[in-house]
């Protein structure tokens, strides 16, 4: 971030709120994201390189469980542009209900380096204890890309791994490692 681009913060909380150009900047930073190595292809992509063309029913589904107590969205602007988002999630049974997921975390390559990640860690810790109530979070990240050291400065603590759970690539396999953040009441 610079002087000339202090970072904003917004919500999507229900479908109807992503606008046309939201939804485009969207895609283009999960195909850009992908396409550079990002760790955030869900299910339904293939493999790198993904196009617009196949990310957006992607985004279609995401935007789809929209809804204020069980799915947000919080993107990540810089003069005007998304600069990150990602997805928080709550099942809504009564044994999981405090806890929340966070998933698609991803900065634009254009605004790497700048403190967006570290910013949406922190905005989506405030997010899910003061509105929606959570007192836990989980994450899920491919090892090989520092992402677990990255967790871990915020106060991520790994919980567990799958051994060779995710296929990269024909003979790179890579564990998938579990880690939970506790959320204090404040």
């Amino acid at each position: 971030m610079t002087a000339q681009q202090p970072l904003d913060f917004a919500q999507i909380t229900r479908p109807r709120e992503l606008t046309a150009e939201l939804r485009e900047q969207l895609v283009d930073c999960w195909v850009q994201v992908i396409n550079a190595g990002g760790a955030v292809i869900p299910r339904g992509l293939p493999m790198p390189p993904v196009s617009t063309g196949q990310a957006d029913p992607a985004l279609g589904l995401l935007v789809g469980e929209l809804d204020p107590r069980r799915a947000r969205m919080l993107i990540a602007t810089a003069g005007g542009r998304l600069a990150g988002w990602l997805i928080l999630r709550r099942d809504p049974h009564p044994l999981v209900a405090h806890c929340g997921a966070v998933n698609h975390v991803m900065t634009h390559p254009d605004f790497r380096g700048r403190g967006i990640g570290t910013a949406l860690m922190h905005r989506v810790r405030d997010l899910a204890r003061q509105e929606m109530g959570l007192e836990q979070l989980h994450i899920a990240v491919r090892a090989g890309l520092g992402l677990e050291e990255f967790y871990g400065r915020l106060g991520w603590r790994e919980i567990g791994r799958w051994p060779g759970g995710l296929r990269v690539a024909p003979g790179d396999d890579r564990d998938e490692i579990l880690m939970y953040l506790a959320l204090p009441a404040a």
